[in-house]
């Protein structure tokens, strides 16, 4: 079960309380579902019962004693727990939250994490004439419309420079009506530091404004082009590229991606490989992320004996903490859409991409192993892992290329 998948039981555990007369209340059209916090327990927690507690004349954690019922009875749910004032607490299937999860990345691809439909909001960003309020408006109106929204974007200043150099566009340029006021406007870049900045170019140049917080100077020195660890974009884009590469390397091996659960390799069922690639492409990555002196990003192989597979191990034990940031995409677009904050995707990929680099080393088969159903498994969640970097490097004006 995804976290789009819970947040629909969940309004349908409300709509059958609601239908029995256990709950006197209209039916939300949203239920936010997020990883739980201090005090939670489970995969996922929810507010709902406090959202609908004064609507429904009763306190929340009564609410929450009402909604309960109907939500342990649900196919991939194996526990709901109540905390705090009425906050629903949710275990979920390992195992099938996992390949769940897998499959709604494929089957959406790019635009996972992006609302079904319109909404119906209407949203006017306006933004002085300053080139980082101007990139951050239109990140901003790019996320927005991920959501669902329908945006214009206005400047009261713009160069063409601006276009040609990071490929920002508005929708008008104009002082605009008391009525609406400037409601970009992050901390400007110096103007002593704009050239430095347009030197950047576009994928640098847009990374340099909107990775930082809006109350935050941007960087616009030349370490957003290094290519090496300590540059959170060459890591992002180094995640993508070795993704689309797992997918290369396995088509030539005769086998494609189907979630599934996994098994582990080497000593101790750890999951790091400890062979060497077969059929991997030259000069593929297939190994920890250094770099060559000469920059060029290389995959050093460890030297031991070939692991040996170990018995299936559910997706979400194999690699907690990159399924748990590819499930908590959608609510991070959403969040940084409704906050016009672009910085938070931005961060958010780059925690998915440090979470996937040690994954990636396990996809393909090693020394003498031939591809097997955990291998189509790993690959299925190394494309996850692509799509959703290439998603949302793409809402950031940003290029992901597959070979770097």
């Amino acid at each position: 079960m995804t976290p789009v998948e819970l947040s629909r039981t969940v309004l349908h555990a409300v709509r059958r309380a609601v239908d029995t007369g256990e709950l006197s209340v209209a039916v939300p059209t949203r239920a936010v579902v997020a990883p739980p916090g201090p005090g939670g327990c489970g995969d996922y927690a929810t507010s709902i019962a406090l959202q609908l507690a004064r609507p429904a004349g009763q306190t929340p954690f009564r609410v929450a004693e009402v909604l309960r019922p109907y939500l342990v009875g649900t196919d991939g749910i194996t526990d709901v727990v109540l905390t705090g004032p009425g906050f629903l607490n949710i275990s979920l299937d390992r195992a099938a939250a996992g390949v769940g999860l897998v499959g709604e990345i494929l089957r959406r691809g790019a635009r996972y994490g992006y609302a079904e439909q319109p909404d119906g909001r209407v949203v006017q960003l306006h933004c002085p004439r300053d080139l980082r309020a101007v990139v951050v408006a239109e990140a901003s109106a790019r996320l927005l419309r991920s959501q669902g929204a329908l945006v214009r974007v206005t400047a009261e200043g713009f160069e063409d420079a601006w276009t040609s150099v990071l490929g920002v566009t508005v929708d008008a340029v104009g002082i605009a009506p008391a009525a609406l006021p400037v409601n970009v406007r992050p901390v400007p870049v110096p103007a002593s530091e704009t050239a430095d900045l347009m030197s950047l170019g576009r994928d640098a140049g847009r990374w340099a404004l909107l990775h930082p917080a809006p109350h935050d100077r941007p960087r616009t020195g030349d370490e957003h082009l290094v290519q090496r660890e300590s540059n959170p974009l060459f890591r992002v884009r180094y995640a993508h590229a070795r993704a689309r590469a797992a997918t290369r390397n396995a088509a030539d091996l005769g086998f494609t991606a189907d979630p599934g659960p996994v098994t582990c390799t080497g000593s101790g069922g750890s999951g790091t490989p400890t062979g060497p690639v077969t059929g991997s492409d030259p000069g593929t990555p297939t190994g920890p992320l250094t770099v060559s002196g000469s920059g060029t990003p290389t995959a050093p192989l460890p030297s031991s004996a070939p692991g040996t597979p170990t018995a299936p191990t559910p997706l979400a034990d194999a690699a907690p903490e990159l399924l748990a940031a590819l499930a908590d995409h959608p609510r991070v677009l959403a969040a940084a859409a409704e906050h016009r904050a672009p910085d938070r995707l931005a961060r958010h990929l780059v925690a998915v991409a440090d979470a996937a680099l040690p994954f990636l080393l396990t996809v393909l088969p090693r020394g003498g192993e031939k591809p097997s159903a955990a291998h189509r498994a790993r690959l299925a969640l190394a494309e996850a892992v692509g799509a959703v970097l290439a998603g949302g490097l793409d809402l950031l004006g940003i290029d992901a290329p597959d070979h770097l």
